[in-house]
């Protein structure tokens, strides 16, 4: 199996989130062993935020990094735990809520794949791009 950085690039639908990722000095969190959950938005959730938007957050690194460690979630969270769970605390020190009532969302945002396999955790695929609360929407 490969790592989730790995499991992300072959899936294909993961491109702008890699490229922030890179952009945001996360490629080593996303290979280093150990279980992390990755609540990861596709290309088309990426493209509902202003180009201009995007183009600030790869300015703006600290931004950028609290941004995508608020998709992060420490340990291995697979679909039977989601339906278990109201919330998950995120690296980015904030906490998602988890409704699985009709289907499973993560904050407002729906989860539309679960439970793809890494060897360091599990990437669970999401519609919209998440925002930490503390993280001003430009």
């Amino acid at each position: 199996m490969a790592d989730l950085l790995e499991t992300a690039t072959k899936a294909e639908s993961f491109k702008t989130l890699l490229t922030l990722a890179e952009a945001a000095g996360l490629v080593n969190t996303l290979k280093n062993p150990g279980s992390l959950t990755v609540f990861a938005p596709t290309d088309d959730a990426f493209a509902e935020i202003p180009a201009t938007t995007l183009a600030s957050w790869m300015q703006d690194t600290s931004k950028l990094k609290r941004i995508l460690t608020y998709h992060v979630v420490s340990g291995d969270v697979r679909s039977d735990d989601l339906n278990q769970i109201d919330e998950a605390p995120t690296l980015e020190g904030s906490v998602l809520a988890i409704d699985a009532s009709d289907g499973v969302k993560v904050n407002d945002a729906h989860v539309l794949q679960e439970d793809i396999l890494a060897d360091n955790g599990v990437i669970h695929v999401i519609d919209k791009v998440l925002m930490p609360a503390l993280v001003a929407v430009e």
